[in-house]
C-alpha cells in the first residue's frame, strides 16, 4: 500500500466513522425526542452539522358552524361542577401545527348556555379561546385570546379533563382528527338533556 493509499484509507475511515457516530447515537435520540420542548422549537439537521431553529407558528382557522344539538357529546368533568359541558363533534380538528380545536357548550342548571370555540396544545398543556357564540348563530372574537397553561382549579376543570382524560392523555396525545373525534363518548344523550 503506497502512502497516498494509506491516507485516503484513512480520511475515509474518518469520514465514515463520523457518520457512523451521527446515525448511531445522534439520529436514534432525536428520533425518541418528543417532550414539550421539541414542539416549541422544531430543530432540523443541515448539512454542516449544525441545527437550525424553526419557531413554532399557529396555522391560520376557520370558524366552525354552529353547534347542532344533535352532534353534541357529554364530557364527563367529575362532580364538582353542576353545570353540564359538551363538544361539539363535527367542530373538532387536528391541525398541521398540532393544535387540536373544538366547539364547547357549556349549560347551568337554569339553562344558561355559553358556546366556545377554542384550541388545546397537548405538547405544551395550554389552550387558546377564539370566539364565543352569539345567540344569533353568529361568533364573536375573544378578546383575550392568548395562550394560557391548563390549570385544574373549579373554574377549568373542564379543559383539565378534556386535556387529561380525552384530547392529551398519559397514553399518548392524540395525532390526527379522526383520533380526536374517536376519544369522545360514543352515543348522544346531550341532544336530550339540553
Amino acid at each position: 500500500m503506497t502512502k497516498g493509499t494509506a491516507v485516503q484509507a484513512y480520511c475515509s475511515w474518518r469520514l465514515f466513522d463520523r457518520r457512523s457516530l451521527l446515525l448511531f447515537f445522534v439520529l436514534p435520540v432525536l428520533a425518541f425526542a418528543k417532550g414539550p420542548e421539541d414542539y416549541e422549537m422544531l430543530q432540523t439537521w443541515k448539512s454542516d452539522g449544525d441545527f437550525e431553529q424553526k419557531s413554532w407558528v399557529e396555522v391560520q382557522h376557520q370558524l366552525p358552524p354552529v353547534p347542532d344539538p344533535s352532534t353534541l357529546v357529554p364530557i364527563d368533568v367529575g362532580t364538582l361542577s353542576n353545570n353540564k359541558f359538551f363538544i361539539d363533534e363535527r367542530s373538532v380538528t387536528f391541525g398541521t401545527d398540532e393544535v387540536i380545536r373544538y366547539t364547547l357548550v357549556v349549560t347551568s342548571p337554569g339553562g344558561a348556555r355559553n358556546v366556545s370555540y377554542e384550541g388545546m396544545r397537548c405538547a405544551t398543556g395550554e389552550r387558546r379561546l377564539y370566539a364565543f357564540g352569539r345567540s344569533d348563530g353568529t361568533w364573536s372574537k375573544a378578546r383575550n385570546n392568548a395562550w394560557a397553561k391548563i390549570t385544574e382549579n373549579n373554574l377549568n376543570r373542564h379543559h383539565a379533563a378534556l386535556f387529561r382524560d380525552y384530547f392529551c392523555t398519559t397514553g399518548g396525545s392524540v395525532s390526527d382528527t379522526a383520533g380526536a373525534r374517536a376519544v369522545l363518548p360514543r352515543g348522544n344523550p346531550a341532544a336530550k338533556n339540553q
